[in-house]
């Protein structure tokens, strides 16, 4: 009696979009190694007896304030570099749910699937162990959520020779659906005071970005 094939969690995908994954983790692996070297050296100035010179250059302002954006490097980091990375992130986990093997239901449920459950667990902890400490700590529920995309894209491009290709789509794929997920967190439950004709603004560069891709 032929007994059937066990399931496979990590299953090979298709040569192009494998090739294609190889390629994009092999062009930024610089730029990973760069990232983490640049990591240990701040961590290091920052706790050392030069540290209020890392702190000055971190703070150090620059930009139009007439258009208040006379950030510090810091802010200009945080708020600007950051929100292009996860622009370009967004891109390419799109282009994986599009064109990409994850536009198989049955390859995409398992890195989404693992995503929700690496964004749940935490808070569920963080409400567990601080139930007592008052509403004030428990408003940190979120802060456990979010996996750090850029430094686990950078680790992931430096090691990628290292590991199967299949896990590689599905730890890229679960990095940036799991930060997705918290940036969503962050909007609908931390927003502040909430400006909706900036909000409305938005879709401005969203509708030109969506022409431009019709247009190729």
């Amino acid at each position: 009696m032929n007994l059937p094939l066990p399931r496979r969690v990590f299953t090979r995908g298709s040569y192009a979009e494998l090739s294609r994954i190889n390629t994009i983790l092999r062009s930024e692996t610089v730029g990973g190694a760069l990232l983490l070297a640049a990591t240990l050296i701040a961590l290091i100035w920052a706790n050392s007896p030069l540290a209020d010179g890392y702190f000055a250059l971190r703070d150090f302002r620059i930009g139009p304030a007439a258009w208040h954006l006379d950030l510090s490097l810091g802010g200009w980091a945080s708020d600007g570099l950051l929100a292009i990375f996860f622009f370009v992130a967004g891109l390419e986990l799109k282009r994986e749910f599009v064109a990409g093997d994850l536009r198989n239901p049955a390859r995409a449920v398992v890195p989404i699937t693992a995503a929700v459950g690496g964004v749940l667990l935490p808070a569920v902890l963080f409400t567990l162990v601080n139930l007592g400490h008052g509403p004030a700590v428990l408003k940190g529920w979120a802060i456990p959520t979010a996996t750090d995309i850029a430094f686990a894209l950078a680790v992931l491009a430096v090691i990628s020779t290292h590991l199967p290709s299949a896990l590689r789509t599905f730890l890229l794929t679960l990095a940036v659906v799991d930060d997705l997920i918290a940036i969503a967190i962050i909007a609908v439950f931390y927003p502040g005071e909430l400006h909706l004709q900036f909000l409305a603004l938005a879709a401005l560069p969203l509708l030109a970005f969506t022409w431009l891709v019709q247009k190729r």
